[in-house]
């Protein structure tokens, strides 16, 4: 059982390493498709909340958007801040702040990635370990 555990441990990590990644790609994706239609514009922070920041612009075409995901790396904005952002033409609710991408989330997820597997190797070790002081077959 302990060697049945030891596995999922490291099935865990690597499940959420993948997610972590995906992250990342999902990023880039969306980077990519704001610079292949990209607009330009200012907008003021509604809402600043843990799941999300709100904002709200004017397209250059004159209409107003609220993106319901809110915008794409926004730390350190707060709420009643003007910002000026890039979105996607195509689709304004695709909205970042301008000068930001895919490398403001770099740190974040690698930090997190590092800090993952600095707690469960040591858990897979123990893991091992006590499987196999009880016994059991330690295969790899």
């Amino acid at each position: 059982m302990r060697r049945l555990a030891s596995w999922a441990v490291l099935a865990l990590g690597g499940l959420i390493t993948a997610l972590l990644l995906m992250l990342l790609i999902a990023c880039f994706i969306n980077d990519r498709t704001i610079e292949n239609s990209r607009g330009t514009a200012v907008a003021e922070v509604v809402d600043t909340s843990l799941t999300r920041t709100a904002v709200r612009f004017n397209t250059e075409s004159g209409r107003v958007f609220n993106p319901p995901g809110g915008v794409l790396y926004p730390s350190r904005l707060k709420e009643g801040q003007l910002v000026r952002v890039e979105y996607d033409e195509d689709n304004p609710d695709l909205v970042r702040v301008e000068g930001r991408d895919v490398t403001v989330a770099l740190l974040p997820v690698f930090s997190a990635v590092a800090v993952l597997w600095a707690v469960l190797l040591p858990v897979f070790w123990l893991l091992r370990r006590a499987a196999a002081r009880a016994g059991e077959p330690a295969r790899i």
